[in-house]
């Protein structure tokens, strides 16, 4: 989880929710139409005192029954007036907060996917996950409940107050007497529940990653026996946000209890008082009944202060943690900007001694794959530590096939997601047939470079889907009957449903065998210019990867590939290899040449130390 959090010192909630602006502005003229509308209901419902008053004082007074059967009418007519008013606001509503809560959502699912690797290798899933979901329901409850009627209640005890000074003033400043204490009281409650509420969220982020892991790791889960461990660290992290929530509840007990007990008292007062001088002939009895209903009528705008207060923070945290993400530089669709700037890169002045990273050389003059002066630090590596890649230099020949071999942890994944832009470079440049890839608008840059990952990724979908997801749109059934073909695929067409067969989450319903030749075949199905494979057959038995390599080479033949290797057998696949060690490149050359001149590499491919990363 990322060290972003802000906390309740450092913002505010008016000008956090007033961010929401953009998403509200396009149906504004309805909500401000609903706003009115109930402003206009609530304060009917205000317009009953004043027909009790009426009728105490006129018809039962004079016990006129015809008067009272028409008061009966009048109040009956403002009840439904009021209803329907309240029917119409809640109409005109809801389409336009489902319209924003849609738009959020699909604002937030596009930056997710516009942003870089460097900020999803800092965030947890479940926290992305919960932005997405519970805190866009507490923004759309907020824009429907108490965004209006902080508004409505407002101006509704405005009129209240302004109505009960007119019919008796010494009255209404006893009615006014727990004002001072009700706002500082709400003052206090905002800035606590803001922080208790944070954490809840929070913890509610942390704990759907937790259950997402268990579900997704739910093999190792259950082949080590780790079950009750997993339900004790669930125990936990449910028990630490059960106790938020008490807190939660907590803080709203208190601020309730004090909020309806303090005008509850001023109502008695006014109860006895009033009482006291409709005995004493001060005050007629009709005046007190439209006093005191007008004084009732004001409760539920005065008591619904406490929990629109903690919805509204709810509300404001919600739409701070959708920020976080949305604040995030994403990655530039054209031309990056100097390096050293942005998200992935850090600034020059961090960068080992080199060419000045915003310098810019002329355009290589030879073709394939250019890795010149290449350094690359990760962007959240602590100040002074040393980069992962250093100086590489490295060409890969138009046709030429580059075995890439190195120990464990010497950056060869790192050195390979460079190529398509996963990451960016720290200083130096890499080419593709002369032109710098920073030139390139990324969408250009991973048409013409094709990649294949040593952990494949599937996705809910069909077999033929996966791998046309590495296709141009457009491409039809032989390409994909091609590419299973070179990666060994054809288990595909032997599937309940062929290559329309779902693979499900993850591609779990897979072997690992399965699942990495899939992967393979949606590097190869768009014929690609270059071709970066990280360790493709680390999971494929000896007779297949034999026959994977096969059909490699024909592959391979015309394409530019730097390939990750671990195996002999994988490097032999390669014209020539290139030896990774201490962030550099330290040798060049075929195979054999390798294997005589050079003890690392021969130590490497001796299996003497095991062959991962």
């Amino acid at each position: 989880m990322p060290t972003t959090r802000a906390t309740t010192e450092d913002r505010s909630a008016v000008r956090t929710l007033l961010r929401l602006w953009p998403y509200v502005r396009p149906v504004r003229a309805r909500l401000f139409t609903a706003a009115f509308v109930a402003v206009v209901a609530s304060c009917t419902g205000l317009v009953i005192p004043l027909v009790l008053k009426w009728l105490v004082d006129g018809p039962v007074a004079d016990r006129d029954p015809g008067g009272v059967w028409l008061g009966a009418l009048y109040l009956l007519l403002l009840g439904i007036a009021e209803a329907v008013l309240f029917g119409i606001r809640r109409w005109l509503v809801a389409r336009p907060l489902s319209h924003i809560e849609a738009r959020m959502r699909a604002d937030l699912y596009h930056r997710l996917q516009r942003l870089p690797v460097a900020f999803h290798d800092r965030w947890s899933s479940g926290q992305l996950l919960s932005r997405g979901t519970t805190d866009l329901m507490l923004v759309r409850l907020f824009l429907a409940f108490p965004l209006t009627f902080l508004l409505v209640n407002g101006v509704t005890i405005l009129v209240g107050v302004v109505i009960m000074l007119f019919q008796d003033w010494a009255l209404g400043l006893v009615i006014l007497g727990p004002a001072v204490p009700v706002m500082w009281i709400c003052v206090v409650f905002e800035r606590r529940y803001a922080e208790v509420a944070r954490r809840a969220q929070d913890q509610v982020g942390d704990l759907t990653t937790l259950v997402e892991e268990s579900v997704l790791g739910i093999r190792v889960v259950k082949g080590f026996g780790r079950h009750r461990s997993q339900a004790r660290a669930f125990g936990a992290l449910a028990g630490r946000l059960r106790d938020t929530e008490l807190r939660k509840a907590r803080l709203m007990a208190t601020i309730w209890g004090l909020i309806v007990a303090l005008p509850e008292v001023a109502i008695g007062a006014a109860l006895v008082l009033g009482a006291l001088r409709v005995a004493d002939g001060d005050l007629s009895a009709g005046t007190l009944v439209a006093f005191l209903s007008t004084a009732l009528a004001l409760r539920w705008p005065v008591d619904s202060i406490g929990f629109m207060l903690a919805m509204s923070q709810e509300a404001a945290t919600a739409t701070e943690r959708y920020f976080e993400v949305m604040d995030e530089e994403p990655e530039d669709p054209g031309t990056a900007a100097v390096r050293g700037t942005g998200s992935a890169p850090v600034p020059a002045k961090d960068a080992p001694p080199g060419p000045a990273p915003a310098t810019r050389r002329p355009a290589g003059t030879g073709g394939g794959l250019r890795f010149e002066n290449v350094v690359f630090r990760h962007p959240d590596a602590p100040p002074g530590t040393p980069p992962l890649l250093t100086r590489v230099d490295l060409h890969v020949r138009p046709g030429e096939s580059m075995a890439l071999v190195g120990a464990t942890g010497s950056g060869k994944t790192t050195l390979t997601a460079l190529v398509p832009r996963l990451y960016e470079t720290t200083s130096g440049r890499i080419l593709l047939n002369g032109t710098d890839i920073t030139e390139m608008s990324r969408e250009e840059l991973r048409t013409r470079v094709a990649v294949a990952f040593e952990e494949p990724t599937l996705f809910s979908a069909s077999v033929g889907e996966n791998v046309l997801m590495g296709a141009p749109a457009g491409t039809g059934e032989p390409a994909l009957g091609r590419a299973l073909a070179i990666a060994q695929a054809d288990f595909a067409h032997a599937l309940p449903e062929g290559t329309g067969t779902r693979v499900g989450e993850q591609g779990l319903s897979l072997s690992g065998g399965q699942r990495q030749r899939l992967a393979l075949a949606r590097a190869v199905v768009g014929r690609p210019e270059f071709l970066v494979l990280d360790d493709p057959l680390s999971a494929l038995d000896v007779h297949t990867e034999a026959a994977v390599e096969a059909a490699l080479r024909r592959v391979l033949a015309d394409t530019t590939a730097l390939i990750v290797a671990h195996r002999p057998s994988t490097v032999l696949l390669a014209d020539r290899v290139a030896l990774l060690s201490g962030g550099r490149i330290a040798a060049v050359g075929t195979h054999q040449e390798l294997l005589r001149r050079n003890a690392e590499y021969a130590h490497l491919m001796s299996g003497e130390q095991e062959h991962s990363r």
